[in-house]
């Protein structure tokens, strides 16, 4: 058969340079969104954080009614849980006073629990050592008021 030479030959796909310029292109619009999303994901754990330490609040009060104070620093959250074994009057203790485990913060580590408080002294301290997991940062979240700058 002969080539009609009016009719050039047709393309029939894409060259690797176009496949990867697509790539390319791919790549950015995709490390651009990452890197919006940061700052985003960050405020949301924060936001999250936060809530979980207030959601405690309730549970904790229940506590104090039954048992005439907050759980000390040694029994911690647990007692919120599991009857500590050392209670003045045991029989007080109407617990669990939550009904799932007590929640690790959105970056996986355990909320710290003090009482007495060092921001009040009759409330106990709740707080996580949010995303850098560092002690007494700036990033700390807690159930105390925080200072506008």
């Amino acid at each position: 058969m002969r080539r009609d030479m009016r009719h050039p030959r047709q393309r029939r796909g894409f060259t690797l340079i176009e496949v990867l310029l697509v790539l390319v292109i791919l790549v950015i619009i995709g490390s651009i969104a990452v890197v919006a999303i940061g700052p985003i994901q960050r405020g949301a754990y924060i936001n999250a954080a936060s809530a979980q330490i207030k959601a405690l609040k309730t549970p904790l009060n229940a506590y104090r009614l039954d048992q005439g104070n907050f759980p000390s620093t040694q029994q911690g959250l647990q007692a919120l849980r599991t009857q500590p074994s050392d209670l003045a009057v045991p029989e007080k203790w109407n617990g669990p006073y939550l009904e799932t485990e007590i929640p690790l913060d959105p970056w996986g580590n355990p909320y710290r629990y003090e009482f007495p408080g060092k921001h009040e002294a009759n409330q106990p301290d709740i707080w996580s050592y949010g995303p850098d997991g560092m002690d007494g940062t700036d990033d700390d979240v807690g159930n105390w008021p925080t200072v506008q700058r």
